[in-house]
Protein backbone atom coordinates (compact mmCIF):
# COMPACT_ATOMS: atom_id res chain seq x y z
CA UNK A 1 0.00 0.00 0.00
CA UNK A 2 3.13 2.08 0.38
CA UNK A 3 2.08 3.74 -3.13
CA UNK A 4 -1.07 5.14 -1.94
CA UNK A 5 -0.22 6.72 1.20
CA UNK A 6 2.82 8.40 -0.80
CA UNK A 7 1.49 9.87 -3.81
CA UNK A 8 -2.21 10.42 -3.22
CA UNK A 9 -4.17 12.42 -1.13
CA UNK A 10 -4.97 12.49 2.56
CA UNK A 11 -8.59 12.85 1.54
CA UNK A 12 -8.55 9.03 0.68
CA UNK A 13 -11.44 7.22 2.54
CA UNK A 14 -12.47 3.98 1.20
CA UNK A 15 -8.99 2.67 0.82
CA UNK A 16 -8.70 3.08 4.92
CA UNK A 17 -11.86 0.87 5.97
CA UNK A 18 -10.84 -1.77 3.36
CA UNK A 19 -7.48 -2.31 3.30
CA UNK A 20 -6.16 -3.93 0.31
CA UNK A 21 -5.17 -3.93 -3.39
CA UNK A 22 -8.61 -5.18 -5.09
CA UNK A 23 -7.81 -6.62 -8.27
CA UNK A 24 -10.84 -7.60 -10.32
CA UNK A 25 -14.92 -8.01 -9.54
CA UNK A 26 -17.72 -10.25 -10.87
CA UNK A 27 -21.33 -10.04 -10.10
CA UNK A 28 -21.10 -9.59 -6.15
CA UNK A 29 -17.76 -10.33 -5.07
CA UNK A 30 -14.46 -8.45 -5.36
CA UNK A 31 -11.15 -10.27 -5.43
CA UNK A 32 -7.67 -8.64 -4.18
CA UNK A 33 -4.03 -9.28 -5.93
CA UNK A 34 -3.72 -11.79 -3.03
CA UNK A 35 -6.91 -14.13 -4.83
CA UNK A 36 -9.08 -13.04 -1.33
CA UNK A 37 -12.50 -12.77 -2.12
CA UNK A 38 -14.76 -10.22 -0.51
CA UNK A 39 -18.73 -10.35 -0.66
CA UNK A 40 -20.19 -7.16 -1.83
CA UNK A 41 -22.73 -4.71 0.30
CA UNK A 42 -21.42 -1.70 -0.94
CA UNK A 43 -22.07 -1.26 -4.47
CA UNK A 44 -19.95 1.03 -5.30
CA UNK A 45 -22.33 3.67 -3.10
CA UNK A 46 -25.36 2.22 -5.03
CA UNK A 47 -23.37 2.57 -8.56
CA UNK A 48 -23.29 -1.39 -9.31
CA UNK A 49 -27.14 -1.99 -8.54
CA UNK A 50 -26.54 -4.94 -11.69
CA UNK A 51 -23.34 -6.02 -10.14
CA UNK A 52 -19.56 -5.81 -11.42
CA UNK A 53 -18.66 -6.09 -14.69
CA UNK A 54 -22.24 -7.09 -15.71
CA UNK A 55 -21.85 -9.62 -18.93
CA UNK A 56 -24.48 -7.61 -20.93
CA UNK A 57 -22.50 -4.63 -20.33
CA UNK A 58 -18.86 -6.40 -20.91
CA UNK A 59 -19.85 -7.79 -23.98
CA UNK A 60 -22.03 -4.54 -25.50
CA UNK A 61 -18.88 -2.24 -23.99
CA UNK A 62 -16.24 -4.62 -26.04
CA UNK A 63 -17.83 -4.34 -29.46
CA UNK A 64 -18.03 -0.69 -29.51
CA UNK A 65 -14.99 0.11 -28.78
CA UNK A 66 -13.71 -2.65 -31.43
CA UNK A 67 -16.28 -0.85 -33.81
CA UNK A 68 -14.83 2.76 -33.13
CA UNK A 69 -17.69 3.79 -31.76
CA UNK A 70 -17.95 7.63 -30.32
CA UNK A 71 -16.20 8.03 -26.63
CA UNK A 72 -16.29 11.65 -26.17
CA UNK A 73 -18.90 13.61 -28.09
CA UNK A 74 -19.97 16.51 -26.06
CA UNK A 75 -23.75 16.97 -26.42
CA UNK A 76 -23.56 15.91 -29.56
CA UNK A 77 -25.76 13.50 -31.59
CA UNK A 78 -24.62 10.33 -31.45
CA UNK A 79 -25.58 6.90 -32.23
CA UNK A 80 -25.24 5.66 -28.25
CA UNK A 81 -26.94 8.63 -26.98
CA UNK A 82 -29.86 8.18 -29.30
CA UNK A 83 -30.17 4.18 -28.32
CA UNK A 84 -30.29 5.16 -25.06
CA UNK A 85 -32.60 8.11 -25.04
CA UNK A 86 -34.93 5.55 -26.90
CA UNK A 87 -34.89 2.71 -24.95
CA UNK A 88 -34.80 5.01 -21.38
CA UNK A 89 -37.87 6.26 -23.18
CA UNK A 90 -40.10 3.11 -24.05
CA UNK A 91 -38.27 1.26 -21.05
CA UNK A 92 -39.02 3.67 -17.96
CA UNK A 93 -41.01 6.65 -18.77
CA UNK A 94 -43.51 5.82 -21.34
CA UNK A 95 -44.75 2.57 -19.47
CA UNK A 96 -45.16 5.32 -16.48
CA UNK A 97 -47.03 8.11 -18.64
CA UNK A 98 -43.81 10.28 -17.38
CA UNK A 99 -43.47 13.38 -19.76
CA UNK A 100 -40.03 14.66 -19.07
CA UNK A 101 -37.10 16.29 -20.86
CA UNK A 102 -33.54 14.54 -20.82
CA UNK A 103 -30.67 16.73 -19.52
CA UNK A 104 -26.87 15.22 -19.52
CA UNK A 105 -24.79 17.28 -16.61
CA UNK A 106 -21.37 16.33 -15.88
CA UNK A 107 -20.70 12.93 -15.11
CA UNK A 108 -21.38 12.57 -11.34
CA UNK A 109 -24.22 12.86 -8.94
CA UNK A 110 -23.00 16.45 -7.61
CA UNK A 111 -23.46 17.81 -11.44
CA UNK A 112 -27.11 16.49 -11.32
CA UNK A 113 -28.13 18.45 -8.22
CA UNK A 114 -25.85 21.48 -9.05
CA UNK A 115 -27.98 21.66 -12.61
CA UNK A 116 -31.35 21.26 -11.03
CA UNK A 117 -30.62 24.11 -8.25
CA UNK A 118 -29.70 26.50 -10.88
CA UNK A 119 -32.07 25.64 -12.69
CA UNK A 120 -35.19 26.16 -10.25
CA UNK A 121 -34.04 29.79 -9.59
CA UNK A 122 -33.69 30.54 -12.79
CA UNK A 123 -37.30 29.34 -13.43
CA UNK A 124 -38.89 30.79 -10.18
CA UNK A 125 -36.46 33.67 -9.82
CA UNK A 126 -35.97 32.83 -6.87
CA UNK A 127 -33.32 31.83 -5.03
CA UNK A 128 -34.03 30.34 -1.28
CA UNK A 129 -33.79 26.27 -1.44
CA UNK A 130 -35.80 24.40 1.16
CA UNK A 131 -33.84 20.95 2.21
CA UNK A 132 -33.81 18.58 4.71
CA UNK A 133 -32.36 17.62 7.83
CA UNK A 134 -29.87 14.81 7.45
CA UNK A 135 -29.78 15.25 3.51
CA UNK A 136 -27.35 14.38 0.96
CA UNK A 137 -26.76 15.71 -1.54
CA UNK A 138 -23.33 16.05 -3.21
CA UNK A 139 -20.03 18.03 -2.10
CA UNK A 140 -19.11 20.98 -4.39
CA UNK A 141 -20.83 24.54 -3.75
CA UNK A 142 -24.28 24.49 -4.11
CA UNK A 143 -25.24 20.49 -3.53
CA UNK A 144 -22.73 20.81 -0.22
CA UNK A 145 -25.02 23.86 0.79
CA UNK A 146 -28.05 21.84 0.85
CA UNK A 147 -26.05 18.41 2.70
CA UNK A 148 -26.82 18.33 6.33
CA UNK A 149 -23.95 16.66 7.70
CA UNK A 150 -21.63 18.90 9.28
CA UNK A 151 -18.29 16.61 8.77
CA UNK A 152 -18.99 17.96 4.99
CA UNK A 153 -19.77 21.41 6.24
CA UNK A 154 -17.24 24.60 7.49
CA UNK A 155 -17.66 28.17 7.76
CA UNK A 156 -14.28 28.62 5.72
CA UNK A 157 -15.93 27.37 2.60
CA UNK A 158 -19.77 26.39 2.71
CA UNK A 159 -22.37 28.94 1.60
CA UNK A 160 -24.91 28.95 3.91
CA UNK A 161 -26.98 31.55 1.94
CA UNK A 162 -30.31 31.35 0.37
CA UNK A 163 -30.92 27.65 1.96
CA UNK A 164 -33.41 26.94 4.94
CA UNK A 165 -33.26 23.07 6.75
CA UNK A 166 -36.22 21.86 7.67
CA UNK A 167 -37.03 18.42 10.10
CA UNK A 168 -36.98 15.51 7.58
CA UNK A 169 -40.21 12.66 8.69
CA UNK A 170 -39.38 11.45 11.64
CA UNK A 171 -36.86 13.56 12.23
CA UNK A 172 -38.95 14.50 16.13
CA UNK A 173 -40.00 10.57 16.53
CA UNK A 174 -43.75 10.61 15.89
CA UNK A 175 -44.50 13.69 17.95
CA UNK A 176 -44.47 16.38 15.01
CA UNK A 177 -45.68 16.27 11.71
CA UNK A 178 -42.68 17.90 10.12
CA UNK A 179 -44.99 18.33 6.77
CA UNK A 180 -47.62 20.34 8.93
CA UNK A 181 -44.05 22.24 10.94
CA UNK A 182 -42.76 23.30 7.12
CA UNK A 183 -46.36 24.47 5.72
CA UNK A 184 -46.60 27.01 8.78
CA UNK A 185 -43.08 28.40 8.17
CA UNK A 186 -44.51 29.06 4.41
CA UNK A 187 -47.52 30.47 5.86
CA UNK A 188 -46.45 32.67 8.12
CA UNK A 189 -44.93 36.41 5.99
CA UNK A 190 -42.52 36.87 9.58
CA UNK A 191 -41.04 33.43 9.83
CA UNK A 192 -37.96 34.56 8.36
CA UNK A 193 -38.42 31.76 5.93
CA UNK A 194 -38.33 33.53 1.90
CA UNK A 195 -40.43 31.90 -0.37
CA UNK A 196 -38.61 28.98 -1.77
CA UNK A 197 -37.81 28.07 -5.99
CA UNK A 198 -37.52 24.48 -4.78
CA UNK A 199 -37.99 21.84 -2.20
CA UNK A 200 -35.16 19.24 -2.96
CA UNK A 201 -35.59 15.96 -0.85
CA UNK A 202 -34.79 12.09 -1.22
CA UNK A 203 -37.14 9.55 -0.56
CA UNK A 204 -34.54 7.68 1.67
CA UNK A 205 -31.61 9.20 2.83
CA UNK A 206 -28.92 6.92 2.51
CA UNK A 207 -25.90 8.62 3.76
CA UNK A 208 -28.16 10.26 6.20
CA UNK A 209 -29.18 6.96 8.13
CA UNK A 210 -31.29 5.13 5.87
CA UNK A 211 -34.27 7.12 6.98
CA UNK A 212 -37.55 6.25 4.86
CA UNK A 213 -40.39 8.91 4.43
CA UNK A 214 -43.92 7.71 4.47
CA UNK A 215 -45.87 8.26 1.32
CA UNK A 216 -48.00 10.43 3.37
CA UNK A 217 -45.29 12.74 4.44
CA UNK A 218 -44.14 12.99 0.60
CA UNK A 219 -48.07 13.33 -0.72
CA UNK A 220 -47.89 16.59 1.73
CA UNK A 221 -44.73 17.72 0.75
CA UNK A 222 -45.80 17.75 -3.16
CA UNK A 223 -49.20 19.28 -1.92
CA UNK A 224 -46.89 22.13 -0.11
CA UNK A 225 -45.18 22.59 -3.41
CA UNK A 226 -48.18 23.06 -5.16
CA UNK A 227 -50.23 25.30 -2.87
CA UNK A 228 -46.67 27.60 -2.74
CA UNK A 229 -46.24 27.50 -6.37
CA UNK A 230 -42.97 25.79 -4.92
CA UNK A 231 -40.82 23.36 -7.61
CA UNK A 232 -40.29 19.54 -6.40
CA UNK A 233 -36.49 17.74 -7.37
CA UNK A 234 -36.36 14.55 -5.95
CA UNK A 235 -32.48 13.26 -5.78
CA UNK A 236 -33.17 9.91 -7.06
CA UNK A 237 -29.02 9.51 -7.46
CA UNK A 238 -28.84 6.34 -4.66
CA UNK A 239 -31.96 4.80 -4.09
CA UNK A 240 -33.21 5.13 -7.53
CA UNK A 241 -31.97 2.70 -10.07
CA UNK A 242 -34.84 0.13 -8.78
CA UNK A 243 -32.67 0.22 -5.36
CA UNK A 244 -36.19 0.76 -3.19
CA UNK A 245 -38.05 -1.99 -5.97
CA UNK A 246 -39.52 0.23 -8.65
CA UNK A 247 -37.03 2.16 -10.55
CA UNK A 248 -38.14 5.31 -9.44
CA UNK A 249 -38.21 5.42 -5.30
CA UNK A 250 -41.18 7.20 -4.88
CA UNK A 251 -43.62 5.64 -7.86
CA UNK A 252 -45.29 3.47 -5.02
CA UNK A 253 -46.39 7.13 -2.75
CA UNK A 254 -47.77 8.87 -6.26
CA UNK A 255 -46.29 11.82 -6.50
CA UNK A 256 -45.23 13.86 -9.41
CA UNK A 257 -41.33 15.18 -8.84
CA UNK A 258 -41.14 18.55 -11.63
CA UNK A 259 -37.65 17.58 -11.60
CA UNK A 260 -35.84 14.16 -10.85
CA UNK A 261 -31.80 13.79 -10.48
CA UNK A 262 -30.57 10.42 -11.59
CA UNK A 263 -26.62 9.16 -11.66
CA UNK A 264 -25.06 6.24 -10.03
CA UNK A 265 -26.21 3.03 -11.24
CA UNK A 266 -27.91 4.94 -14.18
CA UNK A 267 -24.46 4.48 -15.89
CA UNK A 268 -23.73 0.57 -15.12
CA UNK A 269 -21.16 1.75 -12.91
CA UNK A 270 -19.76 4.21 -15.75
CA UNK A 271 -19.71 7.68 -14.77
CA UNK A 272 -23.34 9.13 -15.98
CA UNK A 273 -25.40 11.90 -14.64
CA UNK A 274 -28.94 13.64 -16.08
CA UNK A 275 -31.95 15.47 -15.20
CA UNK A 276 -34.99 14.83 -15.69
CA UNK A 277 -37.32 18.21 -16.33
CA UNK A 278 -40.93 19.25 -16.60
CA UNK A 279 -41.26 20.16 -20.55
CA UNK A 280 -42.41 23.54 -19.36
CA UNK A 281 -39.05 24.29 -17.34
CA UNK A 282 -36.76 23.28 -20.25
CA UNK A 283 -35.99 27.27 -20.05
CA UNK A 284 -32.23 27.20 -20.53
CA UNK A 285 -30.52 28.92 -23.78
CA UNK A 286 -28.76 26.55 -26.13
CA UNK A 287 -25.13 26.54 -23.74
CA UNK A 288 -26.26 28.23 -21.39
CA UNK A 289 -25.02 25.10 -18.89
CA UNK A 290 -22.64 22.71 -20.01
CA UNK A 291 -19.67 20.77 -19.24
CA UNK A 292 -16.96 19.30 -21.17
CA UNK A 293 -18.20 15.20 -19.92
CA UNK A 294 -21.83 16.05 -20.20
CA UNK A 295 -23.08 12.37 -21.43
CA UNK A 296 -20.90 9.30 -21.68
CA UNK A 297 -20.91 7.34 -24.97
CA UNK A 298 -19.92 4.02 -22.83
CA UNK A 299 -22.25 5.16 -20.11
CA UNK A 300 -24.57 5.58 -22.17
CA UNK A 301 -23.96 1.89 -24.17
CA UNK A 302 -23.82 0.42 -20.34
CA UNK A 303 -27.06 1.98 -19.43
CA UNK A 304 -29.45 0.59 -22.39
CA UNK A 305 -27.97 -3.30 -21.94
CA UNK A 306 -28.99 -2.95 -18.16
CA UNK A 307 -32.72 -1.22 -19.07
CA UNK A 308 -33.59 -4.25 -20.27
CA UNK A 309 -33.91 -5.25 -16.63
CA UNK A 310 -37.09 -3.53 -16.65
CA UNK A 311 -39.00 -3.99 -19.79
CA UNK A 312 -40.92 -6.43 -17.07
CA UNK A 313 -41.53 -6.67 -12.91
CA UNK A 314 -39.06 -9.44 -12.54
CA UNK A 315 -36.67 -7.04 -10.82
CA UNK A 316 -39.25 -5.43 -8.83
CA UNK A 317 -39.99 -8.79 -7.74
CA UNK A 318 -36.76 -9.86 -7.12
CA UNK A 319 -35.63 -7.09 -4.82
CA UNK A 320 -38.73 -7.47 -2.93
CA UNK A 321 -38.11 -11.31 -2.20
CA UNK A 322 -34.38 -10.61 -0.83
CA UNK A 323 -36.04 -7.75 0.71
CA UNK A 324 -37.91 -10.25 2.67
CA UNK A 325 -34.85 -12.34 3.44
CA UNK A 326 -32.67 -9.20 4.20
CA UNK A 327 -35.05 -7.69 6.73
CA UNK A 328 -36.13 -11.00 8.55
CA UNK A 329 -32.36 -11.55 9.10
CA UNK A 330 -31.70 -8.02 10.44
CA UNK A 331 -34.57 -8.77 13.01
CA UNK A 332 -33.01 -12.11 14.29
CA UNK A 333 -29.68 -10.67 14.85
CA UNK A 334 -31.36 -7.74 16.49
CA UNK A 335 -33.17 -10.35 18.68
CA UNK A 336 -30.07 -12.44 19.26
CA UNK A 337 -28.14 -9.43 20.56
CA UNK A 338 -30.90 -7.29 22.48
CA UNK A 339 -28.34 -5.54 24.45
CA UNK A 340 -27.26 -3.69 21.11
CA UNK A 341 -30.29 -1.74 21.50
CA UNK A 342 -30.39 -2.06 17.59
CA UNK A 343 -32.85 -0.37 15.09
CA UNK A 344 -33.70 -1.68 11.50
CA UNK A 345 -34.82 0.53 9.20
CA UNK A 346 -35.26 0.64 5.22
CA UNK A 347 -36.75 -0.44 1.77
CA UNK A 348 -36.14 -3.04 -0.67
CA UNK A 349 -32.44 -3.32 -0.83
CA UNK A 350 -31.44 -0.24 1.28
CA UNK A 351 -31.37 -1.19 5.06
CA UNK A 352 -29.94 0.60 7.64
CA UNK A 353 -29.30 -1.27 10.88
CA UNK A 354 -28.49 1.30 13.59
CA UNK A 355 -26.28 0.74 16.94
CA UNK A 356 -26.32 3.39 18.91
CA UNK A 357 -22.78 2.80 20.38
CA UNK A 358 -20.12 4.84 19.90
CA UNK A 359 -17.07 2.95 17.42
CA UNK A 360 -19.33 -0.12 17.54
CA UNK A 361 -20.52 -0.18 13.92
CA UNK A 362 -17.13 0.73 12.65
CA UNK A 363 -15.74 -2.26 14.64
CA UNK A 364 -18.49 -4.19 13.42
CA UNK A 365 -17.11 -3.59 9.36
CA UNK A 366 -13.94 -3.94 10.22
CA UNK A 367 -14.56 -7.66 11.65
CA UNK A 368 -16.56 -8.26 8.66
CA UNK A 369 -14.18 -7.23 6.33
CA UNK A 370 -11.47 -9.38 8.25
CA UNK A 371 -14.07 -12.16 7.32
CA UNK A 372 -14.53 -11.61 3.51
CA UNK A 373 -17.74 -9.32 3.35
CA UNK A 374 -17.24 -5.09 2.50
CA UNK A 375 -20.20 -3.17 3.96
CA UNK A 376 -20.26 0.82 4.59
CA UNK A 377 -21.79 3.17 7.45
CA UNK A 378 -24.22 5.94 7.40
CA UNK A 379 -25.44 8.20 9.24
CA UNK A 380 -23.89 11.60 10.98
CA UNK A 381 -22.35 9.55 13.98
CA UNK A 382 -21.52 6.73 11.50
CA UNK A 383 -23.70 4.52 13.80
CA UNK A 384 -25.50 2.86 10.71
CA UNK A 385 -24.51 -0.52 8.83
CA UNK A 386 -26.03 0.37 5.59
CA UNK A 387 -26.89 -2.76 3.57
CA UNK A 388 -26.59 -1.86 -0.04
CA UNK A 389 -25.94 -5.12 -1.85
CA UNK A 390 -26.32 -5.34 -5.76
CA UNK A 391 -30.09 -5.96 -6.82
CA UNK A 392 -29.02 -9.18 -8.83
CA UNK A 393 -26.91 -10.45 -5.91
CA UNK A 394 -27.54 -14.35 -5.46
CA UNK A 395 -30.40 -15.83 -2.52
CA UNK A 396 -27.23 -17.73 -0.86
CA UNK A 397 -24.48 -14.94 -1.42
CA UNK A 398 -26.97 -12.63 0.42
CA UNK A 399 -27.48 -15.16 3.45
CA UNK A 400 -23.88 -15.69 3.58
CA UNK A 401 -23.06 -12.43 3.77
CA UNK A 402 -25.83 -11.57 6.57
CA UNK A 403 -24.20 -15.07 8.09
CA UNK A 404 -21.08 -12.74 8.09
CA UNK A 405 -22.42 -9.58 9.69
CA UNK A 406 -24.13 -12.12 12.41
CA UNK A 407 -20.21 -13.16 12.92
CA UNK A 408 -18.77 -9.95 13.55
CA UNK A 409 -21.22 -8.45 15.61
CA UNK A 410 -21.21 -11.92 17.85
CA UNK A 411 -16.85 -10.86 17.51
CA UNK A 412 -17.19 -7.38 18.20
CA UNK A 413 -19.36 -8.05 21.88
CA UNK A 414 -16.99 -10.74 22.76
CA UNK A 415 -13.88 -8.34 21.72
CA UNK A 416 -15.82 -5.38 24.29
CA UNK A 417 -16.73 -7.97 27.13
CA UNK A 418 -13.25 -9.24 27.17
CA UNK A 419 -11.62 -5.69 27.45
CA UNK A 420 -13.93 -5.19 30.15
CA UNK A 421 -13.35 -8.08 32.16
CA UNK A 422 -9.88 -7.39 31.31
CA UNK A 423 -9.96 -3.80 33.13
CA UNK A 424 -11.99 -5.15 35.89
CA UNK A 425 -9.23 -7.49 36.48
CA UNK A 426 -6.12 -5.01 36.46
CA UNK A 427 -8.19 -2.63 38.63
Amino acid sequence: MRIFDQMESQVRSYVRHFPTIFQKAKGSYLYDEQGKEFIDFFAGAGTLNYGHNNPKVSEALIEYIKSDGIIHGLDKATSAKKRFLETFYTTIMEPRYMDYKVQFSGPTGTNAVETALKLVRMVKGRSNIVCFTNAFHGLTMGSMAVTGNAFYRDEAFINRANVTFMPYDGYFGDEVDTAAYLRKFLEDNSSGVDLPAAIILETVQAEGGVNVASDRWLKAIEQICRDFDILLIVDDIQVGNGRTGTFFSFEPSGINPDIITLSKSIGGGLPLSLVLLKPELDQWRPGEHTGTFRGNNLAFVASAELLGYWENDNMTEAVRYKEKILKEALEEISQKYPTLEARIRGKGLIYGFNIPFQGFCSEVSAEAFERGLIIELAGAKDDVLKFLPPLVIEEELLKQGLAIIDDAIGAVLDQRTAMIRGGVECS
